[in-house]
């Protein structure tokens, strides 16, 4: 067993998985307290590595392409401090960092792991039902539907459709780009429907604009990999063809039309987004 126990966290390697506990501590990002401990088996895994510096270092686990949901979802854009796979190292515990790296390397090399991208997530990602309250609403999601109840600050246009429920069977994909403190961020759910949508995240039904704490937003991520997690498998998602575009318009067209009675689009937003959606085609 190869273990190292930091104020940061813990990792610990018995040849086969290795298990990573987030730290208790004040300092350690509310995000991996709350993803919690993460087990990821051997074969997931292309790396590790010790980085030194000044005082102390950082421990970093690399994953396999198409191996986990959660870094699917977050397309590299989870802030550094957040991240699971990375372990803040002392001074005095180098050395056991990198014996922890060293074993892990050699199992990769007995058991020959390969590098390529994997054909399916072999970690699960959060366990549902998971629930995030955001700046722009509450969002749910209990394995099979997602449920959006907006905020008394959200867009009147936004409140004015009501909760929003939407079936995994639907999804196409979500979109999630986190609220930096300097930029808002926004977690998008798309649609067969939506899949060509112009809106901006504040007007988007589907879409939750992430403006105001920033600590608190990043959760939303939980529920984009948690959803991500029971989507179809990037490698097994064909383009799709060009001769089902013309399907793909009219259901993006009968959408704006129905935004537009519904009054979450002005006249001129409609006129303007439809004019969008024909360019592209």
């Amino acid at each position: 067993m190869a273990e190292i126990i930091q104020r940061d966290g813990a990792w610990a390697f018995d040849g086969s998985t290795v298990r990573i506990t987030p730290g208790l501590h004040r300092s350690v990002p509310l995000f991996r307290q709350t993803y919690g401990e993460v087990a990821v088996p051997l074969e997931a895994v292309s790396g590790a590595v010790f980085e030194p510096e000044r005082k102390g270092g950082r421990l970093r686990l690399r994953l396999r392409e198409g191996a986990d949901p959660l870094l699917q979802a977050t397309g590299g854009r989870l802030p550094d401090p957040a991240d699971p796979y990375r372990l803040t190292v002392d001074t005095d515990r180098a050395g056991i960092a990198e014996y922890v790296v060293e074993e892990i390397r050699r199992a990769l090399l007995l058991d020959r792991v390969p590098q390529e991208p994997t054909q399916a997530y072999l970690l699960p990602g959060p366990p549902v039902p998971v629930s995030v309250r955001s700046s722009d609403g509450t969002v749910s999601f209990d394995g099979t539907r997602v449920r959006i109840d907006w905020a008394d600050t959200s867009e009147r246009v936004k409140r004015a459709t009501g909760p929003r429920i939407l079936h995994v069977g639907d999804l196409v994909r979500v979109e999630w780009l986190p609220n930096s403190g300097h930029g808002d961020g926004v977690l998008r759910f798309v649609t067969r429907e939506t899949v060509l949508s112009e809106l901006p995240p504040e007007k988007d039904p589907y879409a939750l604009d992430l403006w105001g704490n920033a600590r608190r937003d990043l959760l939303t991520a939980l529920v984009a990999t948690a959803v991500t997690a029971r989507l179809p498998h990037p490698s097994a998602r064909a383009a799709p063809a060009r001769a089902g575009h013309h399907d793909v318009l009219l259901c993006r067209l009968r959408e704006l039309g129905r935004l537009h009675r519904d009054g979450v689009l002005t006249d001129e937003e409609f006129a303007m987004t439809k004019a969008v959606v024909l360019r592209k085609f």
